[in-house]
This record gives C-alpha cells, structure tokens and sequence, in this order.
C-alpha cells in the first residue's frame, strides 16, 4: 500500500488497516448515502480522522445513489456518524466540510492544485443564496454548509475560472435538451431492467 491508493467505501475495515492507510498517506473516499442505500455498512470515518487518514467525500455512482448530490452526502457524513456513535462530536459539521473541500483534495493527492481558495490554485468557487428561508437566520455558516444549505440554494458555480452556472442556469449545455435525451434513453434502460428498486 502507499500514497497513491484510493480506497473507497472502507466500511469494514478494521483498526491495523486504518494505520496502515495513515501511514501510506493513502486517500480514503467515504460514500455515506450509497453505503446507507445498498444496506452496506457505515465506515468507521471517526477513527480514521483520528488516526489522520486522508479522507474525502463522494456520491459514489448513479446506480447506487440517485441524487450524486454532494451537499446531501456532507449533511449525511455529519449526521450519522453522530447517531452511530451517540457521539454529537463524532464528525463534527467542520470536519464534514472539509471532506467535501479540501479533505478531498488531499485524498485524490489534488490540494497544490484545488480544495481551497488561495493564490495559485484554480479558482473553483460556489455561491450559495443565504437569502433563502431555509438559511434565514444565519448563526454560522460552517454549521449551515453541513446541514441547511440544499442543492436549490447554489446559484454560481466557477470552475477554474470559468462559470458553470449562473444565477441557477448553466452555462455550459443545453439542459432542457439533456432531460430530453436522458429521458429517452431511460425509456429503453427502464424496459431491459425490469423496473425493481431498492
């Protein structure tokens, strides 16, 4: 093992392999609403942070997690964990953003290029609407990123520089055309599949 594995999910692993990850310096993607939806098991993301395991966030895919809604999966890696644990420190809401941030970043061996906003790196910036009800009022945004703000709430997205997303629309594709085409191409997965869900 070493500093280039990235290992996702991690729910079974035991404590030796949580050192063994921490001193290979390896990334560790933690995949929470999947792992809750497959009935897969919750990974022990407490005690890898503690032993200073390079952990980030992830949705993990769409045929496992319907909604790849990564302020979802920062909400849900704070708050189950704290259940599980019975612990309300388990992993507080810092700790979860900073997996979605610059946790990530580290675990995928990215953070000299994104993860967080300073000179040189790319400027990869979201902008949320803290004008919104369900963010009104406003005690302390790091508690309010993990566990108010919703997907509805973004409404600039800058990649690299570039806007993604303005004022809610992007910039970069059709969307109307791309629901149309997902639409139709459902139709035909929908058919082989046979229609069972989870």
């Amino acid at each position: 093992m070493d500093s280039r594995l990235v290992a996702a999910h991690c729910v079974w692993i035991d404590g030796e392999e949580i050192d063994l990850l921490a001193a290979a310096r390896a990334g560790v993607v933690h995949n929470p609403r999947s792992n809750l939806k497959l009935a897969s098991g919750i990974a022990p993301v407490p005690d890898m942070l503690r032993a200073g395991v390079l952990v980030g966030l992830g949705t993990d895919g769409a045929a496992s997690n319907n909604a790849l809604n990564l302020l979802a999966e920062i909400q849900t890696a704070a708050l189950i964990h704290k259940g599980v644990r019975l612990d309300p420190l388990a992993v507080p809401a810092a700790a979860a953003l900073e997996m979605a941030t610059i946790g990530g970043a580290r675990a995928l061996k990215l953070d000299h290029l994104v993860g967080s906003l300073e000179p040189g790196k790319r400027a990869d910036v979201v902008i949320i609407d803290l004008d919104e009800d369900n963010l009104v009022p406003l005690y302390d945004p790091v508690s309010h990123l993990a566990y108010a703000v919703e997907a509805a709430d973004v409404r600039t997205v800058v990649v690299d520089g570039r806007i993604v997303l303005r004022d809610g629309v992007l910039t970069t594709a059709d969307e109307r055309e791309i629901r149309r085409r997902v639409r139709a191409l459902a139709i035909g997965i929908g058919s082989v599949r046979g229609g069972t869900s989870s």
